[in-house]
């Protein structure tokens, strides 16, 4: 004679067969695009563009966490906490680039910002008001324009930063650095359609200098045919900052962490020495960067502060500026004085 199971036991192993189901759809997504960021290929443009996106896996990896921890089922529960695990160190990673400091060496402070405008489309009283208001002494910009060359210009710049090295565009091409600082243009990374100038900073305080080669950095993005560009774009800048002495990349690189391409650039410093991204040594994962207007896709980091390992970095800071959709970031640096 059969003893049909107690109907309370029947229905608490139905709910955790569908907490079970929940969780593995939580983490099929999850699982799918960890295979991607961790096998680091070229993959074609549909992977890239949603490689930009990892960060924000972090969500459903710990919701199938939460989902397989209630169904009490041991294979779920390491398999999504595995998932949520590799999400975590993505988004901390150790090997991110940390400060390394020159021995006996004095640091030069430079507050550094950047904005990309948006065909020349962003507020100009605003990016002054923030140069102002933070003591900026290096303004860089992509997509600059005359119309907003002339607006910075009345909105007082110059008297901020008197140094400038520019060459407006009617399209998405222009560029410009400006300064409280002596510049030297050093030239442009070759082959690219968008201007990447590379200019020299010669930063004296007392009787202390430090010389910075800055590159004003906008890789193409990465859409349609123009991927490979994009590569080719990211490969040359990585070639600037493998150069000695203090460098700083600063822009829109079109690019996050989660890529592959971005990553090995980072990879390619100096003397063999990791260059630092400002923004994740300031935990700045979460704090996107691109779009800021206009658009509902999640935010992602596209504009970035790299650095040679000797130069400090404090005071990370993301602002929105009106007219364009992508926001200015700011940081304090630290630059080594020459021996």
């Amino acid at each position: 004679m059969t003893v049909p199971d107690h109907p309370q036991a029947a229905s608490r192993s139905g709910r955790r067969h569908a907490l079970a189901v929940l969780a593995g759809v939580a983490a099929l997504p999850v699982a799918v695009l960890s295979v991607f960021r961790a096998v680091p290929l070229e993959w074609p443009l549909p992977i890239v563009q949603l490689l930009s996106f990892t960060p924000w896996l972090v969500i459903p990896a710990v919701l199938a966490a939460l989902l397989g921890l209630i169904c009490r089922r041991a294979w779920m529960v390491a398999t999504t906490a595995s998932l949520l695990a590799v999400q975590l160190f993505w988004l901390f990673p150790l090997d991110g680039g940390r400060y390394t400091p020159s021995a006996g060496l004095r640091l030069l402070e430079l507050k550094a910002m950047n904005i990309n405008s948006e065909f020349g489309g962003a507020d100009p009283d605003e990016i002054v008001r923030l140069v102002k208001e933070n003591g900026i002494s290096l303004l860089s910009v992509q997509e600059h324009s005359q119309g907003l060359q002339d607006g910075l210009a009345a909105a007082g710049l110059a008297e901020l930063l008197p140094n400038r090295i520019s060459d407006p565009t009617d399209d998405a091409a222009g560029s410009a650095i400006y300064s409280s600082h002596p510049l030297q243009s050093l030239g442009m990374v070759p082959d690219s359609p968008f201007q990447m100038p590379t200019v020299r900073v010669t930063i004296t305080s007392g009787d202390a200098t430090a010389v910075l080669d800055v590159t004003n950095v906008h890789a193409l993005p990465p859409v349609d045919i123009r991927i490979a560009q994009w590569r080719r774009d990211l490969a040359a800048v990585g070639r600037m900052a493998a150069r000695p002495g203090n460098q700083l990349l600063i822009g829109d690189f079109n690019a996050t962490y989660d890529h592959m391409e971005f990553r090995r650039l980072v990879d390619g410093g100096p003397d063999g020495q990791k260059l630092v991204d400002v923004g994740i040594a300031s935990g700045g994962r979460f704090v996107p960067t691109w779009p800021v207007k206009g658009s509902k896709l999640p935010g992602i980091v596209l504009d970035h502060m790299v650095t040679t390992a000797q130069i400090s970095s404090s005071a990370y800071a993301v602002h929105r500026v009106p007219g364009t959709d992508h926001a200015a970031i700011l940081a304090t640096l630290g630059i080594p004085a020459a021996t």
